[in-house]
C-alpha cells in the first residue's frame, strides 16, 4: 500500500474531521492488537491522523507477534510503541492502557484450516486475558468480532440485526472462528455483569481495502492480487453467496465511533447498508475496474475446508448508524480507491 497516496491522505483527513468526542483520547494510552492486519493497520493510521489533526496527546502501543511485520505495515507513522504479544499465549506482562482494541487473530480460510485451535485461542482466551487487564486498569476494551457469529439464516431479507441468530455447526473445524468470537463476546458480557468491566464488541462484515495483507487467503484478497497483477480473477465457486462489504476507511471510522460513543456490554454491526452483493458481482466489479476478466476454477481442498458455508451474510448496521456513523464509500468507489492506493 502506498501510505503517501493522496486518496489515502484524503480518507484519513475525512475521518479526523468527523464530529466525535476526540477529547476523550487526550492524555490517554491506547493499545491495539493485530495492528499489522487489514483493519488494525488502517485503524492505527486513522487514529494517528486524528492525533495530529487535533493536537491531542495520545500514546499508541502496538501489541504484535511480529514487530518487524507490523512496522512494515505501519511505515510512515511516527511515535508508535511496539511490544511483543501473542494472542494465543498468556501475557508476559499486563497490558496497561486506557483503551484496548483487540483485533489480533486468524481471519482467513487457510489460517482457519491450518490452525483451528490457535484461531479459537486468539479469539476467546486472548480476549479473556485482555479483559483481566482492563478490569484492573478501569479501561475500555473494544473487541473486533465478526458477522460470522450469526451463522446461516437466509430467511432474513433485511439482514441480521444484533438480536437475530442463525445456525453454526460447532462440530466442524471451520467453526473455530465464529465460535471463538461468540465465546469472546460472551466473556465481554460476563465481565461487564460480574465486574463492571467496560467492554463492547464490533461485529465486522467483510472489510476490503489496500491495507489487506499478502498472507490473507480470503476470496476478495485473491481477487485483488490478481487484478493488480493484470491477471484474470479466479472465482472458485458460482459466486452466488451474498455478503455485506465495507471499505476499510468506513470500517475504521465505525470502530472509532464505537470506541468513543458505543455503549458498554453491547454489540454493534459494522457494515455498509448499501453494499450487500454476491461474490460474483464483487469480482465482476473489480475486474471491470482493473481491465481484466473473471474465470472459474475449483479451489484446493485445504483452502475449501476453510470457506464459510453461509449463503447469505447481510448485516443491518442501524444500531451503529444511530450513533451518528455513516458509510462514505460504495462498492465501486471503494474498489477504485483500493486499486489506486495499492498501485
Amino acid at each position: 500500500m502506498n501510505e503517501r497516496h493522496p486518496l489515502l491522505t484524503e480518507e484519513l483527513a475525512r475521518i479526523a474531521a468527523l464530529d466525535l468526542p476526540w477529547a476523550k483520547l487526550d492524555g490517554k494510552t491506547l493499545a491495539i492488537t493485530g495492528a499489522g492486519g487489514l483493519v488494525g493497520s488502517y485503524l492505527t493510521r486513522a487514529l494517528d491522523a486524528a492525533r495530529r489533526a487535533h493536537g491531542f496527546n495520545l500514546t499508541l502501543t502496538i501489541l504484535c507477534r511480529s514487530p518487524e511485520r507490523a512496522q512494515s505495515q505501519l511505515r510512515g507513522i511516527e511515535n508508535l510503541r511496539f511490544a511483543q504479544y501473542d494472542a494465543t499465549k498468556p501475557l508476559t506482562e499486563p497490558v496497561r492502557a486506557d483503551y484496548v482494541l483487540h483485533a489480533a487473530g486468524n481471519a482467513h480460510p487457510l489460517a482457519f484450516s491450518a490452525d483451528p485451535v490457535g484461531t479459537f485461542q486468539a479469539a476467546a482466551l486472548g480476549t479473556m486475558r485482555l479483559l483481566d487487564c482492563v478490569r484492573e486498569t478501569g479501561g475500555r476494551l473494544l473487541l473486533l468480532s465478526t458477522g460470522e457469529i450469526y451463522g446461516e439464516r437466509p430467511d432474513l431479507p433485511g439482514g441480521f440485526d444484533e438480536h437475530s441468530f442463525g445456525a453454526v455447526d460447532p462440530m466442524t473445524p471451520r467453526a473455530c472462528y465464529p465460535e471463538g468470537k461468540r465465546a469472546a463476546e460472551a466473556l465481554c458480557a460476563a465481565y461487564a455483569a460480574q465486574y463492571g468491566t467496560d467492554a463492547l464488541a464490533a461485529r465486522l462484515t467483510y472489510v476490503y481495502g489496500a491495507s489487506i495483507t499478502e498472507a490473507n487467503s480470503r476470496a476478495d484478497a485473491q481477487f485483488l492480487r490478481r487484478a493488480l497483477a493484470g491477471e484474470d480473477i479466479l472465482l472458485k465457486s458460482e459466486g452466488t453467496q451474498v455478503r455485506s462489504y465495507c471499505y476499510a476507511a468506513d470500517a475504521a471510522s465505525a470502530l472509532i465511533t464505537l470506541l468513543l460513543r458505543g455503549e458498554a456490554a453491547t454489540a454493534y454491526n459494522v457494515a455498509n447498508p448499501n453494499c450487500a452483493v454476491s461474490i460474483r458481482e464483487y469480482a465482476e466489479t473489480l475486474a471491470e475496474l482493473a481491465g481484466v476478466r473473471v474465470r472459474f476454477e475449483l479451489p484446493p481442498e485445504a483452502e475449501r475446508s476453510g470457506y464459510s458455508k453461509v449463503t447469505r451474510a447481510v448485516l443491518n448496521p442501524a444500531k451503529l448508524m444511530a450513533l451518528g456513523w455513516r458509510a462514505e464509500y460504495g462498492l465501486r468507489e471503494g474498489l477504485r480507491r483500493t486499486l489506486e492506493i495499492s498501485r
